[in-house]
């Protein structure tokens, strides 16, 4: 567990940072409906090696658009040093996560994602400031938050009418608003895919809405797991 003093220190950051996401669509590609001038979708994970949590490979894959063939890939193993503490992932994992950004604008500047899908979450977050977030403004770049499983934040739960709501996902592309108790919509739950009745819940990053990133996160997917995050861990 952080010590107190570290821990004041990340939430002013956090509040700091956060006054800076934008929620809504910036670029004309997200305007479209095919998003003609889209080229480049990016991808983005932190993963740790098995029984280490203080070992993990920072990878950035980048994939062109609409076919999804890889153009870019850049893994390397860091040694993680900030310790966890629930709310603050992003203060652990995203130093990796911007110098791979970093690294691929000075290699191959002619590469750099137009958006990046995020391991992770966005609004969705117990401040509303998640690891797409984070990653988001600290890179300028359009982020959107894809995670796996409910982070149970603002009155949401894995209860029994969620797990009704996902039922009622029948085909690919169904979706249903995850609401907070607060009223706001913190995200959407997509099923991404056919064959698979485990849904993905998206949430804005940065510089796109909602609707955007459900859209794009679809289009993205092959199977479960969009391609620039599936393609990361060898799926």
């Amino acid at each position: 567990m952080a010590a107190p003093p570290e821990r004041r220190c990340w939430e002013r950051e956090q509040a700091r940072l956060k006054a800076g996401v934008v929620e809504q669509d910036t670029e004309e590609w997200q305007k479209d409906p095919n998003f003609a001038g889209l080229e480049r979708v990016g991808g983005v994970d932190l993963s740790y090696i098995k029984g280490d949590d203080t070992s993990a490979c920072a990878s950035l894959v980048v994939l062109s658009y609409p076919a999804l063939q890889v153009l870019y890939e850049d893994c390397r193993m860091v040694a993680v040093t900030a310790p966890y503490v629930a709310g603050f992932l992003a203060f652990r994992e995203v130093p990796f996560l911007v110098e791979a950004v970093q690294r691929l604008q000075q290699e191959e500047p002619k590469l750099r994602p137009q958006v990046l899908l995020v391991d992770g979450n966005g609004l969705l977050h117990h401040r509303g400031f998640g690891v797409a977030c984070h990653l988001g403004v600290l890179t300028d770049l359009p982020c959107i938050g894809v995670a796996k499983n409910l982070l149970q934040v603002d009155g949401l739960a894995r209860d029994e009418l969620h797990r009704e709501q996902i039922r009622s996902l029948q085909r690919s592309g169904d979706t249903f608003p995850l609401t907070g108790t607060s009223g706001r919509v913190l995200g959407m739950v997509l099923r991404s895919y056919n064959n698979s009745s485990k849904p993905l819940y998206i949430s804005v990053g940065h510089r796109v809405s909602l609707d955007t990133a459900v859209r794009l996160v679809r289009s993205c997917c092959r199977y479960r797991v969009p391609e620039p995050i599936r393609q990361q861990k060898g799926d």
